[in-house]
């Protein structure tokens, strides 16, 4: 199976509209960084993870042209923002949990209505909750973390977890992030911040899990330029940059 990050930037992107600084003003492709998205592949299922509003421009760099699923962690924009530009793949299939469907039918109304507009975006909602579920022949794993105090979902496929927007996560939540070989997790910035781990607190957590590669996404501008800060981090941890493709 393979992972693809299309984005790894945090709620603003990489560079920030408007900023300046040495990481928004960089040449480097790697300090460009498009709204957190994730897409998990097989020879059968494509999974899509978040759905930002850069969908359409990941959609298109990336040549994705069907997916099988979308996997929703939660209802903040900057992670469903991107779900109207699903319309050219045809029907799409949507997991999330119960609160999050009832967000995207408040915010898509037209897309829910008796009489649709014709070439609407046609969404078939699914309601998980933090048991196992298939899409196609994937098997996926919720597992609940909290975003300051939104309870939000990251998702376990086989031997990879993808965790986004976490700021804590219980015991319970470990024990079914053992004996992984790959852990991404978000990294906001160096410093402290009221919804998102830190660098050091992505750094400890993910001592804790114990996988034996992690890598680190949704990032901000202050997490500083992306070589400098990778060649920082401990063995087996490394920032993620968009492109960037992991098999597993």
């Amino acid at each position: 199976m393979e992972l693809l990050f299309l984005g790894t930037g945090t709620s603003t992107g990489v560079p920030q509209i408007g900023c300046k600084c040495a990481v928004c003003t960089s040449t480097d492709a790697k300090d460009k960084r498009l709204r957190a998205s994730a897409l998990i592949t097989n020879s059968k299922t494509q999974i899509l993870i978040d759905c930002g509003p850069d969908l359409r421009q990941q959609l298109l760099i990336n040549k994705i042209n069907q997916l099988s699923g979308v996997l929703l962690t939660h209802e903040h924009y900057d992670h469903i923002g991107g779900l109207d530009d699903l319309r050219p793949l045809g029907n799409s299939e949507i997991y999330a949990e119960d609160r999050v469907l009832k967000t995207i039918q408040l915010t898509m109304p037209y897309c829910f209505n008796e009489i649709r507009y014709p070439g609407v975006p046609i969404f078939n909602l699914h309601k998980i909750d933090e048991d196992i579920f298939k899409v196609n022949d994937i098997q996926v794993q919720p597992i609940r973390v909290m975003h300051q105090n939104l309870p939000i979902l990251g998702f376990r496929i086989n031997n990879l977890a993808y965790l986004t927007d976490v700021k804590t996560i219980d015991n319970k939540s470990i024990e079914l992030l053992k004996n992984l070989d790959v852990l991404v997790l978000n990294a906001l910035r160096p410093e402290h911040h009221f919804s998102h781990l830190s660098l050091g607190e992505a750094i400890k957590l993910a001592g804790i899990i114990g996988a034996k590669e992690t890598y680190f996404t949704h990032m901000s501008h202050d997490m500083g330029f992306h070589e400098h800060i990778n060649n920082l981090l401990p063995k087996h941890f490394q920032l993620t940059y968009d492109k960037l493709k992991i098999n597993f």
